[in-house]
């Protein structure tokens, strides 16, 4: 894997989202690109990466984009293709990211299916640092005390050491793109960040972004239908 970037923020805070459970990491992530001012700083490529791009709104849709805030220090890494086979690799790409950024945190967004029909959708969080923990606490996220954590997110708490490692998790009723639990998300990301996010359009932003990722996804896997359709016809 080779990480392609244009500018090195220091001693930022990592905010990373894959399309997991919900695609909620996704949402989420995607909403904080759009909703905060942000720039593309860099990519990350890979040879087993599938051959396609996503255009929308006339403009490329980068499959793993690096994005920057400057006002909060905030470098966003945002997925729009899973990383299956390939996490072990990507959390070591992310660590060194890190590294190499100085960064003094990493914080994955994720969904975690619940069994419970709650009107409601809560958040939790893991923390691998004492500080940070109380911080969450503080900000009224209650911890994760059980659950498997599988994916980057899962690898890259296995991997990187350095740098101290976050968590937040929303509950997710269905494996189908759940934009009210990335809303819940972002809502307890800002009141950990202190970022002074709108909350008013929330939901009906997150809902919007819900339906370009829907639209995105679904290309995608047309086109890798077709291609997959086209390996056939040669080997027949």
């Amino acid at each position: 894997m080779e990480v392609k970037l244009w500018k090195k923020p220091k001693n930022c805070t990592i905010i990373e989202g894959f399309p997991g459970f919900g695609l909620v990491g996704t949402i989420a992530s995607e909403f904080l690109i759009e909703h905060l001012k942000t720039e593309q700083i860099g990519k990350v490529l890979f040879n087993d990466m599938p051959a396609m791009v996503a255009i929308h709104e006339k403009k490329v849709v980068e499959p793993l984009g690096i994005f920057y805030n400057q006002k909060h220090n905030i470098v966003i890494f945002h997925a729009i293709t899973a990383a299956t086979k390939y996490e072990w690799p990507m959390a070591e790409t992310i660590g060194k990211l890190a590294s190499d950024l100085q960064a003094k945190e990493i914080i994955s967004l994720e969904g975690v299916g619940s069994a419970q029909d709650s009107v409601d959708t809560r958040v939790f969080y893991y923390s691998n640092n004492e500080k940070i923990a109380k911080a969450f606490e503080k900000a009224g996220i209650e911890p994760l005390k059980e659950g498997i954590i599988i994916g980057v997110t899962g690898a890259i708490l296995l991997r990187v050491e350095k740098t101290p490692l976050s968590c937040l998790f929303a509950e997710t009723h269905s494996n189908l793109p759940d934009s009210k639990a990335a809303a819940r998300i972002v809502e307890a990301l800002d009141k950990y960040l202190g970022m002074d996010l709108d909350y008013k359009p929330l939901l009906e932003q997150a809902e919007k972004f819900e339906e370009k990722l829907k639209t995105i996804l679904q290309k995608s896997q047309e086109a890798q239908d077709v291609s997959d359709k086209k390996k056939l016809s040669y080997l027949g």
